[in-house]
């Protein structure tokens, strides 16, 4: 059996998890990444995707992000979302109202910026892929 590790999900408006788990897959910036026990020490940024998490008595629970940070110990991680829900909770309305504001913010953007939105409702479209059936 896998060593178990403290996990600690948080957005703003309330902690959604808090459980000892032996696995957690994490939508990291620079790509999807796993974190196990004893895990160097990390810190990454999060991109909006799915947070799926095994926990120690083996049953696998799945949270929608919506980007934020995650500090990874070898003793545990704690992933700062800025937003985040369990992925029953996710409602196609909730994502594509997210993408509509994004989409308004991209017509006064330059440059920079415009490449971050553009990725950012890349992200939030393949989100709603991923989890809401079509």
């Amino acid at each position: 059996m896998a060593d178990s590790f403290n996990f600690e999900l948080v957005s703003p408006e309330r902690l959604l998890l808090s459980a000892q788990v032996t696995e957690v897959v994490i939508p990291a910036t620079e790509g999807e990444m796993t974190v196990m026990a004893n895990h160097a020490p990390t810190m990454t940024t999060i991109k909006p995707g799915v947070v799926t998490v095994k926990t120690a008595d083996g049953k696998t629970e799945r949270f929608a992000v919506f980007g934020g940070f995650a500090d990874i110990l070898p003793t545990g991680c704690t992933l700062l979302a800025e937003s985040a829900v369990h992925v029953d909770e996710l409602d196609r309305t909730v994502l594509e109202n997210r993408i509509d504001e994004a989409r308004a913010e991209l017509e006064g953007a330059i440059d920079e910026k415009k490449t971050r939105i553009e990725q950012f409702i890349a992200e939030l479209t393949r989100l709603g892929e991923i989890v809401i059936p079509a």
